[in-house]
């Protein structure tokens, strides 16, 4: 019973550390255009804090910690990546014009074969 609303609450937690990361984002875009009358620096300067915190607070969520785990799991996964070399890059290049210009032609021919049956069928065009 006491696991539950632990669980619960935490859950709370981070909905409301999710709440305020959203609306520090958001008071940062907000004096942006509040603090008009200051220099372009300041302006920005809110906006560059306003999302930093937001993303700090974020970070603190649970949320937040899943998705960095997620990128860090992404970057582990990209590694194992076997990329084609040069030679293969071209090859597989080539082949794919090849059979662009095979489909081209293929379906030029059968527009004409069909535009020619269309016009014996109705008995219309020169």
């Amino acid at each position: 019973m006491n696991e539950q609303t632990t669980v619960q609450d935490a859950s709370v937690a981070d909905k409301a550390k999710i709440t305020v990361a959203i609306l520090l984002v958001i008071g940062g875009i907000a004096a942006y255009y509040m603090l008009s009358a200051q220099a372009a620096w300041m302006r920005w300067l809110a906006v560059i804090g306003g999302v930093v915190l937001g993303i700090a607070v974020f970070a603190s969520s649970k949320q937040g910690r899943d998705f960095w785990q997620f990128m860090l799991d992404s970057r582990i996964e990209l590694r194992k990546i076997v990329w084609p070399s040069r030679q293969e890059t071209g090859m597989t290049t080539l082949v794919v014009f090849g059979f662009v210009i095979v489909a081209g032609l293929f379906f030029w021919v059968l527009d004409l074969v069909l535009a020619w049956a269309t016009r014996q069928l109705t008995g219309q065009g020169g």
